[in-house]
C-alpha cells in the first residue's frame, strides 16, 4: 500500500475526524453577532496566560490553499482578512479585507438563515476604523477568527456549524471547473484535486505548512496537466491523507516523535483496537525517552519481553499478525516535504528486526540508564549532543535499517569515530553503535565482553591502549591534565606506528613510579599487558602503519572493554580497583 493509501486509510479510524470539507484549525477569538449584524461581543477563546496561551483547534471549512496570492478562507480567517486589521505593516490587508468580503457578500447573497444574514450585514456595515479597544482587544489581531449568532453563542453553536451553512458549503466545494480521473489512490472516478492542501507540523518546517505532493512550475506541466492534474488524486483521497497526517503531526500526539531531523509518526491498523493501541504504545516506548515504569503493567510487561529477545507470538500472538504497522520520517524541505523512511510491514516484522537490533547494540558494560530510545543514540552523532545537529541523511538512513533489517548506512561508523576523535568521550553507546555495523555490514563475530582469546590487531591494540592509559592514570593520579587517550587516541587508532613505540616508553616510566608505591598493582598491569603482546603472531608487525576503518572501530572496542575491565570488581583482596584505591 502507497504512503497516501495509507494514511487516507487512517483517516477512516479517527475518533474524532473532521467531515469531508472541514479541517481543524487554531481559532483564538469568537465575535459574536446580533440577528441585525451589529456584534453583541467577543470571546477570547485561548486558555493560560501570558505568551503561552493554548488556541483551541475547532472544525471548520476547510482552509484554502495559499501560495503568494491573496485567499480568503469561508467563515473565519485571520483578522487581516476578516476585519482589515494587522499587528504588522500590513502592505496588503486592505486587498485581503476586500476579498473576504466580495467572497461572502456573493456567496450569501440570496440566502435566508438568520445567521447567514447576520453575517452578510456585519461584513456591509464594518469598517477596520471601529477596531477600537475594549471591545476589541489588540492581542486578537492576526488571530482566526469564527463568528456566532449571540443567541447561539453559550450552545457552542457558530455559524459555520448551523445546517443551512453546512450546505451551503458543499455547493461551493462542489461548483468551479473541475477535471475528472481515476484516482491515484483509492482507484475510483471523481473530481481530481487540483492543490493539495498543507502538512503542518514538521519540526524545521514552515509554520503555514508545506506539500507532500506539489506541481507548482511551469516546467511540471507534462501532456498539458497542470499541477495536481499530473497525478490524478481525488479529492476526498487528498482530504483524507492530509486531515490524517496532520491529526498525526500535531504537537501532542502520542503517534509522534522527533529522530534527528525526521518528524516521525506512526499508526497500527488491525481489527482488534486493543492491539492496534498496544503496538502503538509498544512503538513509542521503544523511540521516545519514555520509563518503562510509566507505562501501562501490560505494554510494560511487552516492552520487556520483546527486549530479552522472546519471539513476539509466544507472549502477544495477536500483535505478530494481525496488526499492520506504518512508520513515516518526514523532514523539511523547501516548501516542499521530503520523506525520510518510510515503513510497512506486520508488526511481528517490526518486532523481529528491532530484536536483531537489540542483540547487536548488547555491550558490558551496559549503558548506564539501561537501554536508551533511538534519540539517545543519534544524539552520541551530533556535535555537543544536540537532536537538531545528527546528521540528517545519517539519522533517516539508520531509523530504516533498525525497522527494515537491512545493512546500516556506513556513515554511522565514520560519525561516531569523528566524534570519539573530537571530544574523547568513549561510551557504551558509541561503542555498541561501532558493534552493530560492524556485525550487520562486515559479519563480523565482535564480543559483547572483553575476550582475551580476540586476536584482531584493531581488538589487541585497543585493549594495549587501555593498559598505558591505566598505568598513567595509576602512577599520576586522575589529576593529570590530558591523558593519553586525550593526546593520542585518534592516532593510535588510525596509524599506530606512528606512536605505540613512544606509549611503550612512557608506560616503562609510569609502572617504574607505580612501582614504589603499588608494586602489587604495577605486577597486575605489566601482566595484563604481556599477555596482550603474546597474543600478536610472532614475526608480525605489532604496530601497522595504518588501520582500515573496522579495525579502527574493533580498536574502540577493544579499548572500552579493557578500559573498564580495570574497573571491574573482583572477589578477592588483589582486586584492581582496591589497588588502584
Amino acid at each position: 500500500m502507497s504512503i497516501l493509501a495509507s494514511l487516507a486509510k487512517a483517516y477512516e479510524r479517527l475518533p474524532d475526524a473532521p467531515p469531508f470539507g472541514f479541517s481543524a484549525e487554531k481559532i483564538g477569538f469568537l465575535i459574536s453577532l446580533n440577528a441585525d449584524g451589529s456584534v453583541a461581543s467577543v470571546a477570547d477563546l485561548r486558555t493560560g496566560a501570558g505568551n503561552k496561551k493554548i488556541i483551541p483547534l475547532m472544525q471548520v471549512p476547510q482552509a484554502v490553499k495559499r501560495t503568494v496570492g491573496i485567499a480568503p478562507n469561508f467563515l473565519w480567517d485571520k483578522t487581516s482578512y476578516v476585519l482589515g486589521v494587522t499587528a504588522g505593516e500590513g502592505k496588503r490587508v486592505a486587498g485581503e479585507h476586500a476579498a473576504f468580503v466580495e467572497r461572502h457578500l456573493e456567496a450569501l447573497a440570496g440566502q435566508e438563515d438568520e445567521g447567514l444574514k447576520a453575517l452578510s450585514l456585519f461584513l456591509t456595515n464594518w469598517k477596520p476604523e471601529l477596531f477600537i479597544a475594549p471591545l476589541w482587544p489588540d492581542d486578537m489581531k492576526d488571530q482566526n477568527v469564527v463568528f456566532a449568532l449571540e443567541a447561539e453563542r453559550l450552545k457552542n453553536i457558530r455559524i459555520h456549524d448551523r445546517l443551512a451553512t453546512k450546505k451551503l458549503w458543499e455547493k461551493l466545494s462542489s461548483e468551479g471547473d473541475k477535471s475528472f480521473a481515476a484516482c491515484l489512490v483509492s482507484g475510483e472516478n471523481g473530481p481530481v484535486s487540483r492543490l493539495h492542501p498543507s502538512i503542518k507540523g514538521v519540526w524545521g518546517g514552515q509554520s503555514s505548512g508545506a506539500s507532500i505532493v506539489s506541481f507548482n512550475l511551469d516546467a511540471f506541466t507534462s501532456y498539458g496537466h497542470e499541477q495536481g492534474e499530473n497525478a490524478p488524486v481525488s479529492e476526498a483521497a487528498v482530504f483524507a491523507y492530509t486531515t490524517a497526517l496532520n491529526r498525526l503531526l500535531e504537537k501532542d500526539s502520542k503517534n509522534r516523535i522527533q529522530l534527528g531531523d525526521a518528524s516521525t509518526v506512526f499508526w497500527a491498523d488491525a481489527s482488534n483496537a486493543e492491539d492496534a493501541n498496544d503496538a502503538e504504545s509498544l512503538f513509542a516506548s521503544l523511540c521516545s525517552d519514555v520509563d518503562e515504569t510509566m507505562q501501562s503493567d501490560k505494554v510494560g510487561d511487552l516492552l520487556k519481553k520483546m527486549r530479552s529477545g522472546l519471539p513476539i507470538k509466544d507472549f502477544a500472538p495477536g500483535l505478530e499478525k494481525g496488526v499492520r504497522f506504518y512508520v513515516l520520517g518526514l523532514a523539511p524541505n523547501a516548501a516542499r516535504i521530503s520523506i525520510r523512511f518510510y515503513f510497512e510491514d506486520d508488526f511481528g516484522a517490526l518486532a523481529a528486526n528491532y530484536q536483531r537490533f537489540v542483540q547487536e547494540m548488547q555491550i558490558e558494560p551496559e549503558p548506564r540508564d539501561g537501554f536508551p530510545p533511538f534519540w539517545k543514540y543519534l544524539a552520541e552523532t551530533a556535535v555537543l549532543g544536540k537532536r537538531e545537529n545528527v546528521p540528517p541523511k545519517l539519522a533517516g538512513d539508520w531509523i530504516r535499517a533498525i525497522l527494515t533489517g537491512g545493512p546500516y548506512p556506513l556513515t554511522l561508523m565514520s560519525s561516531i569515530q569523528m566524534r570519539i576523535r573530537a571530544d574523547k568521550d568513549i561510551n557504551a553507546l558509541r561503542i555498541a553503535m561501532l558493534k552493530s555495523v560492524l556485525i550487520r555490514n562486515y559479519k563480523m563475530e565482535v564480543p559483547v565482553a572483553l575476550d582475551i582469546e580476540n586476536r584482531n590487531k584493531g581488538y589487541l591494540l585497543g585493549r594495549l591502549f587501555a593498559a598505558y592509559e591505566q598505568a598513567q592514570r595509576a602512577a599520576l593520579g586522575d589529576k593529570v591534565n590530558a591523558t593519553i587517550k586525550d593526546k593520542f587516541y585518534g592516532t593510535a587508532s588510525a596509524q599506530p606506528r606512528r606512536v605505540f613505540a613512544l606509549l611503550d616508553k612512557g608506560s616503562v616510566n609510569h609502572l617504574s613510579k607505580l612501582g614504589k608505591a603499588k608494586p602489587g598493582y604495577r605486577v597486575v598491569i605489566e601482566r595484563e599487558i604481556a599477555d596482550i603482546m603474546a597474543i600478536i603472531q610472532p614475526g608480525e608487525d605489532p604496530f601497522p602503519a595504518s588501520m582500515s576503518a573496522e579495525e579502527q572501530a574493533l580498536f574502540g572496542v577493544g579499548y572500552y572493554h579493557q578500559r573498564n575491565h580495570f574497573f571491574k570488581p573482583k572477589s578477592n583482596e588483589t582486586s584492581a580497583t582496591k589497588d588502584a584505591e
